[in-house]
C-alpha cells in the first residue's frame, strides 16, 4: 500500500461549502457542477475560464446529474426527484419517494450506462430509515435496497457489472451485481473502514476499475482495487472529505469536495484538485 504525495490545490472562489457534495463534470461545458447541501445551492466552475456561479435552491439539494436530452439536470432535493434548468432557472417535481418520512432527504447519486439514476436517502435524525432508489428514463422510480442510516456514494464499475454503495454510519462499502433490467443482486461487503480511516463517503470509479472513496473524518481520498484492497491514498488539508470526480479533457484531473459543518478548519468546505495518477471516464447521463 502506497501513500501518494500530498500535492493539492484549491478551486479558486470566494466562498466555502457548509456541506459540499454531488460533484459531477459536464464535458460539453468543461465545467464542474456540485452542491452545498446545507447551504441549499447548486454551483458551477468553468475549468476553461475560471468563472464561478451559483444558484439558490428552495430546499436541501444532494446532487444534480446531467440529462442526455440536453434539457438541464435531474436534481435530488430533500423532497425527491426534480427536473432542473439553471439558465433560465426552472425546477419541477418528478416524484417524492418518501413522503411518509419527512425527516429524510436525498444524499448522493450516480447514473449507469443505461441512463438510470441510483440515488440514496438518509435520515437527518440518525435513524436507519434511508434507502436506495432507481429512477428510470421513463421517470418511474423503484425501491431497490434498504435499510441505510446514511446512504452514500453510489458509483458504477467501468464494465457496468457492479454498483457500489455505502452506509457511511456503518463504515461499510457494499457492491451489488447490476442486472440488465436495473435490478440488483445480493448486497456484498466490498470494504469495511476501520475507525482510523474515518467513514466512507462519496465514490467514483476510474478507467481501470479502481474505486476512489472520500474519507469523511479521515482527511483523504483513497483508491481501492476491484478486489477491495486499499492501494493508495492522497492526504488533504480538511477532515470532512465528501466526493471525488474525474474531469478535464483527458479525465486525469481529480476534484474532491469537502464540508465545513461542525469543524473549525481553514480549508474546510473547499473543493480540492489532486493528481490521481490515472484516468477516469465520462459520467453517464440520465436517459430521460
Amino acid at each position: 500500500m502506497a501513500k501518494s504525495k500530498a500535492d493539492w490545490q484549491i478551486l479558486p472562489r470566494d466562498t466555502r461549502d457548509t456541506l459540499g457534495e454531488g460533484i459531477t463534470y459536464v464535458v460539453a461545458e468543461n465545467a464542474l457542477y456540485w452542491v452545498d447541501i446545507i447551504g441549499q445551492r447548486v454551483q458551477r466552475f468553468n475549468l476553461s475560464t475560471g468563472a464561478y456561479a451559483h444558484w439558490a435552491m428552495p430546499e436541501m439539494v444532494g446532487w444534480v446529474l446531467e440529462r442526455a436530452n440536453g434539457q438541464g439536470f435531474i436534481a435530488g432535493l430533500k423532497s425527491g426527484f426534480h427536473t432542473l434548468t439553471l439558465e433560465p432557472f426552472a425546477l419541477s417535481p418528478i416524484a417524492a419517494p418518501e413522503p411518509h418520512l419527512p425527516t429524510n432527504r436525498m444524499n448522493d447519486a450516480c447514473v449507469d450506462a443505461k441512463g438510470r439514476i441510483f440515488a440514496g436517502t438518509m435520515s437527518m435524525e440518525g435513524q436507519a430509515s434511508g434507502a436506495l432508489y432507481r429512477l428510470d428514463p421513463d421517470l418511474t422510480h423503484h425501491h431497490v435496497d434498504a435499510p441505510y442510516t446514511i446512504a452514500n456514494g453510489p458509483t458504477i464499475a467501468p464494465d457496468g457489472a457492479w454498483l457500489y454503495h455505502t452506509c457511511s454510519a456503518a463504515g461499510e462499502v457494499y457492491r451489488f451485481a447490476l442486472n440488465d433490467d436495473g435490478s440488483l443482486g445480493r448486497r456484498e461487503l466490498f470494504v469495511a473502514f476501520p475507525d482510523a480511516w474515518g467513514s466512507p463517503d462519496g465514490m467514483v470509479a476510474d478507467a481501470e476499475g479502481g474505486i476512489w472513496i472520500a474519507h469523511w473524518g479521515g482527511s483523504c481520498v483513497s483508491r481501492f482495487t476491484p478486489e477491495g484492497k486499499r492501494e493508495r491514498w492522497i492526504d488533504l488539508p480538511a477532515s470532512q472529505i465528501t466526493k471525488p470526480c474525474f474531469a478535464g479533457e483527458n479525465f486525469d484531473r481529480l476534484f474532491v469536495t469537502s464540508a465545513a459543518d461542525g469543524v473549525d478548519e481553514p480549508l474546510a468546505g473547499a473543493v480540492f484538485e489532486v493528481d490521481p495518477g490515472c484516468r477516469g471516464l465520462p459520467s453517464h447521463r440520465f436517459g430521460g
